[in-house]
C-alpha cells in the first residue's frame, strides 16, 4: 500500500459512523485523503464515530443509503474519484428479527450505491464490502474461495450473497472495466477496540467484565476466521490502489482472511481475553437459538498471490491491541490520539 497514493484523493466512504467505517475514516484521514462520510447517525453507544471525533475531522452527512434521492445528490455533490461501501445491517441475530431491512439496506442500499455512481465521470474506483458469510455454508473443514457459489442459511448472510450477485451483475451490465473498477471485499469475523455493538463477541465481553459477570457463550465451538479491523481495512485499501491502476485486471471479488493458525473456536478467543485482561469467565448458553454457522475459513490465496496482501497480525497481537484500547478508553485517554497510534504501527509493519 502507498500512503501517498491517498493524499489529495476524494474518497467517498458510507457507514462512516459505525465501527469498521470509523477506522477506516481515520486512517484515510490520517494519509491525507479528502473523506466524505455517509451514514445513519450512530447506533451503538457510546459512539466510536464520537470518541474519534471524527464529525471534525472529516466531511460527510447523516443518511440512509435507502434514500436512493438523497444519496445520489449527496455523491453528485462532492464528486468523489473512490468509493468505499460499508454501510450495512451487520448482524446475525438482527437479520432473524428485522428480515425486512436487512434485505432492503443489504441488497437494494447496495443497488441505490451502484446505480448512483455509475453515472458519476470522476468515479475510479469502488469497492463494496460483504462477509465471509456470503457463501453457501456446507459445513466442511476447507476454506472457501472466490469462485464458491453464494449462499446463505440466515437472512443476514443471504442478504449479503445477494450483494455479491448484484455487484456483480452490475458490473458486466454498466460498468466499463477499463475506465472504472469494481470490486467486491469479503473479510472474515472482524475484531478490535471501539467495537460496542450488541451480539458481537468481544462487546459481550467486554460488557461482562464491567459487570463482573459471567460470559455466556452460545456456539463456544463454533470456528471463525478472527482478524483485527486494521487488517481487511488493508486489504480494501490496497484492493481500491490497484482498481485504480489496473482496473480490467482486479474488477472482481477478494477473500481477505487470517492466517490458518488464527482460524480458531469463540471459546478460544474469549480463553485469550480472559488470559490478557487477566479477568472474566465464560459458560455454554445452553438457550435454544435460531441457525448460524458452526465453520467458516476462507482461502486468500489470491490475495496473497495477485495483491501482495498478507495479514501482519497474529490473534495474539490483536488481543493484546483490543485490550490496550479498552485500557485506555476506561482511563479516559484521548482515544483519536490511540486510534492513531495504532494505526501507523500498524502501517509501519507494510
Amino acid at each position: 500500500m502507498n500512503p501517498a497514493f491517498w493524499k489529495g484523493k476524494r474518497v467517498f466512504l458510507t457507514g462512516h459512523t459505525g465501527f469498521k467505517g470509523a477506522w477506516m475514516a481515520l486512517w484515510l484521514h490520517s494519509m491525507g485523503a479528502r473523506v466524505y462520510g455517509f451514514s445513519l447517525p450512530p447506533s451503538a453507544q457510546p459512539s466510536l464515530f464520537d470518541l474519534v471525533g471524527l464529525a471534525k475531522l472529516i466531511d460527510g452527512a447523516m443518511g440512509d443509503i435507502n434514500n436512493y434521492t438523497v444519496l445520489s445528490e449527496s455523491l453528485q455533490k462532492f464528486s468523489p474519484e473512490i468509493v468505499f461501501h460499508l454501510a450495512a445491517q451487520p448482524l446475525v441475530r438482527e437479520s432473524y428479527v428485522n428480515p425486512i431491512e436487512t434485505y432492503q439496506t443489504n441488497v437494494m442500499g447496495t443497488l441505490h450505491v451502484l446505480e448512483a455512481i455509475r453515472s458519476l465521470p470522476s468515479v475510479r474506483a469502488v469497492v463494496v464490502v460483504t462477509t465471509d458469510k456470503c457463501y453457501e455454508n456446507k459445513e466442511w473443514v476447507w476454506p472457501y474461495r472466490e469462485n464458491e457459489p453464494m449462499g446463505g442459511h440466515d437472512p443476514y448472510s443471504s442478504s449479503k450473497g445477494c450483494a455479491e450477485l448484484l455487484t456483480a451483475s452490475y458490473r458486466q451490465s454498466f460498468f466499463d472495466t477499463s475506465k472504472v473498477g469494481l470490486a467486491t471485499a469479503r473479510a472474515g469475523n472482524v475484531i478490535g477496540g471501539g467495537d460496542f455493538s450488541k451480539d458481537r463477541l468481544i462487546p459481550d465481553f467486554i460488557r461482562a467484565i464491567q459487570k463482573n459477570e459471567t460470559i455466556k457463550l452460545r456456539y463456544p465451538n463454533a470456528i471463525r476466521p478472527w482478524q483485527h479491523v486494521l487488517e481487511p481495512l488493508y486489504g480494501y485499501l490496497l484492493l481500491a490502489e490497484q482498481l485504480w491502476e489496473q482496473p480490467q485486471r482486479f474488477s472482481e471479488a477478494w477473500n481477505f482472511g487470517p492466517d490458518a493458525q488464527d482460524v480458531m473456536s469463540v471459546s478460544g478467543i474469549v480463553d485469550r481475553l480472559i488470559k490478557i485482561f487477566n479477568q472474566g469467565a465464560w459458560e455454554q448458553d445452553v438457550g435454544t437459538y435460531l441457525h448460524e454457522a458452526g465453520v467458516l475459513k476462507l482461502d486468500c490465496a489470491k490475495a496473497h498471490t495477485l495483491l501482495g496482501w498478507w495479514p501482519k497480525m497474529t490473534i495474539d497481537m490483536s488481543v493484546d491491541w483490543i485490550a490496550g484500547w479498552y485500557q485506555a478508553f476506561w482511563a479516559k485517554r484521548d482515544m483519536q490520539a490511540i486510534m492513531s497510534q495504532q494505526i501507523e504501527c500498524y502501517q509501519e509493519q507494510l
